[in-house]
């Protein structure tokens, strides 16, 4: 049975600030005990390089971060711990698949299929991509409230020569998921290559690489309980062994000599040149494991509920606009009538309630939704009815006058 009250235990932030109401969580996860010790751990007990080192420390570290790699695999059901690729962060995995894989194989033509809901981490390399190779991109039209729209896919797919698609999991403004499984099976039947943009979507989601058949998959540590600065790049095997890397460096090279010849070990060691951020990845290990101890469909159950109840709440008062009332996830993105976002925002703030307002990076979403600016409130495993109910009753008092004093 799901305890949220025995999970928000775990949490320190919500021991040491009781009276925050914290619903950024799409922005950034709080982390519980258990990671927080395991990076604390590798400072004071098991300081040491990965790989490099002839001692019992380095090899204990080592064999740990390898094993991070396999409870990757069983978390995403990929066929092989080689299939994952850890990066700085999510945008690290978008960029190199879009270096590593657009810059090689795309050219004058082709065609990248996006929507106007991707966030820039899924979007600007790709801008780069087609200044440099001459290939477009398209947008294929969501619906009028912004769900995916998958007859519009359909028809993108048919009339262009679409080389590879580029989506996320999940909306990061309006929650709505993507029918990725549906999306990947159209895409490859006109040959092209499905990266998915999974920031918002795994943290909350039993995700099941291989049901899905994507191809390249991309995730954020941070926002899924671990540590910041460690992503995850899940690549089919034969598709890492094909695209190039972005960075050279030590532990990547198999050998290199004085003529400039250079080869390269085999994936994924080959994408993580130079030290990675150790502890980040042992934290990872940790979280992960919270979570799968939790299980996805709980996890993924509790956020749904939390979110319809916060979305049937506040769609009671008239001085609220909701953008996605049908929230299939963990968000809910809304406004004040006659408040600017940022000055709704601050007003919560003074009542020590955290949000994230503004456009959140997902900047053409405004083709859709014809609105620029919004309050965006996030949840997780921590969060409580009780919580919402506060929420609610703070947003109903928000006018312009009294945000106006909270900024004064």
């Amino acid at each position: 049975m799901y305890d949220v009250m025995s999970i928000r235990n775990d949490f320190p932030m919500l021991k040491n600030h009781p009276d925050m109401i914290f619903f950024d969580s799409g922005a950034t996860s709080l982390k519980p005990q258990c990671v927080i010790d395991a990076v604390t751990r590798f400072y004071t007990e098991d300081t040491a390089n990965i790989h490099r080192g002839d001692y019992d420390i380095s090899f204990k570290v080592s064999k740990e971060y390898d094993e991070t790699r396999e409870v990757l695999r069983k978390f995403l059901n990929a066929r092989k711990a080689e299939e994952i690729v850890f990066t700085n962060g999510a945008t690290s995995s978008l960029n190199t698949v879009a270096y590593g894989y657009g810059l090689k194989y795309l050219k004058e033509g082709d065609v990248i299929l996006t929507s106007y809901a991707e966030h820039a981490s899924s979007i600007l390399p790709w801008y780069t991509v087609k200044e440099k190779t001459a290939c477009d991109i398209i947008f294929t039209p969501l619906t009028d409230d912004g769900h995916f729209d998958l007859d519009a896919y359909k028809e993108c797919l048919n009339k262009h020569n679409v080389k590879l698609v580029a989506l996320p999991m999940v909306s990061n403004v309006l929650g709505y998921k993507y029918p990725v499984k549906e999306i990947t099976r159209l895409a490859h039947e006109k040959g092209a290559v499905v990266s998915i943009d999974g920031a918002q979507g795994v943290p909350h989601c039993l995700t099941d690489v291989q049901d899905l058949d994507c191809d390249f998959l991309s995730f954020s540590s941070h926002k899924m309980l671990g540590p910041g600065g460690v992503g995850v790049l899940y690549g089919k095997e034969e598709l890492l062994t094909q695209i190039n890397t972005l960075t050279m460096g030590g532990g990547a090279n198999a050998r290199f000599d004085k003529d400039f010849n250079v080869i390269l070990k085999n994936a994924p060691i080959r994408f993580e040149a130079g030290t990675p951020s150790i502890e980040g990845v042992l934290g990872l290990k940790a979280a992960v494991e919270y979570l799968m101890n939790i299980g996805m469909k709980n996890v993924e159950a509790h956020d749904k509920e939390m979110a319809e109840y916060l979305s049937s709440e506040l769609a009671k008062l008239d001085n609220v606009v909701i953008y996605n009332p049908e929230t299939e996830c963990s968000i809910v993105s809304f406004n004040v009538k006659g408040v600017f976002a940022q000055d709704s925002g601050t007003y919560l703030n003074k009542n020590n309630i955290c949000v994230r307002t503004g456009n959140h990076c997902a900047k053409l979403l405004h083709n859709v939704i014809d609105e620029d600016q919004t309050i965006r409130a996030s949840l997780y495993i921590y969060n409580t009815k009780e919580e919402i109910d506060r929420f609610v009753k703070v947003v109903s008092e928000i006018t312009l006058e009294k945000c106006i004093g909270a900024i004064i």
